[in-house]
């Protein structure tokens, strides 16, 4: 008792309380995150469309997939705490255990708020990217978030747990789904912002006249130093073919007044049939 970190003073029955209140926390968080999706889904059909349409319901497809297999990791980790607190309090209540191992317990309650968090923190940010509020760079971070915490509760549950636990086994197999659709989250966010931002340079219907005459000849300057630089890099080819002939022998010697002329064409009586190509 003396040993225990004073920081954390609470009754044996609270904290087993608040390993099983925090777990259906975060389950709910997730619930709602799904739902949250469904109406962003929906509300992304009905006011927009062609691409900003199409990467939105890409995004929160992924976003919708990566809360799917949040809430199946978060059930296996409970059936895993279930199994550990079996196995391990022997006489003990279960809240016995809990207040025995309790920098297990905060453990995982504090990978278990991570989750919960990193859930909530992605729908909300999922929700400024459709409203076009937020930065696609929030759903990237959020993401690795998710992917860090769900790393955290993993190793949580496995320092206690049997190394031939089959919840085990299936956690550590969500484990690797979370992390697969966050990465599909990353993807899907990447390839949208760069549609976006493509369709955007090409969007020229919210211009006034003077905008677009000076746009126009903007353009038109670009336009004549890319083909002054195209002529230049021409003239270089050229050059460079040149002294590529010369060195391979086609060219004659350059006389003094610079004019170059190809070498004649031998003969076709005299050509000599080129030899068999030798296998190596």
């Amino acid at each position: 008792q003396e040993l225990r970190p004073k920081s954390l003073d609470i009754k044996q029955e609270e904290l087993g309380d608040m390993v099983e209140k925090e777990m259906a926390s975060t389950s709910e968080a997730i619930e709602d995150a799904v739902r949250r999706i469904e109406e962003m889904m929906s509300q992304a059909r009905n006011e927009s469309s062609g691409v900003k349409l199409e990467v939105n319901e890409r995004i929160l497809n992924s976003c919708t997939d990566l809360m799917k297999a949040i809430r199946l990791l978060v059930t296996t980790s409970t059936n895993l705490q279930k199994e550990i607190v079996e196995s391990g309090r022997g006489a003990a209540t279960t809240q016995e255990f809990y207040a025995k191992n309790s920098r297990w317990t905060e453990g995982l309650i504090s990978a278990s708020k991570a989750v919960g968090w990193g859930a909530t923190q992605l729908v909300e940010s999922a929700d400024r990217v459709v409203l076009h509020t937020g930065k696609y760079e929030e759903l990237i971070v959020c993401s690795h978030e998710i992917a860090a915490s769900t790393a955290q509760l993993v190793a949580a549950s496995k320092v206690k747990a049997e190394k031939s636990s089959r919840n085990l086994a299936r956690l550590q197999e969500c484990s690797r789904n979370v992390n697969e659709m966050a990465a599909n989250v990353v993807a899907s966010t990447k390839s949208g912002q760069e549609q976006i931002e493509e369709k955007d340079t090409m969007d020229f219907s919210g211009m006034s006249l003077i905008k677009l005459k000076k746009e126009e000849m903007e353009t038109q300057v670009k336009v004549l130093e890319l083909e002054k630089r195209l002529e230049g890099e021409r003239v270089r080819l050229g050059e460079l073919r040149k002294q590529h002939y010369a060195l391979a022998g086609v060219c004659e010697d350059t006389p003094e007044d610079g004019d170059t002329r190809p070498a004649p064409a031998p003969r076709r009586g005299i050509l000599k049939k080129p030899p068999i190509a030798q296998k190596p």
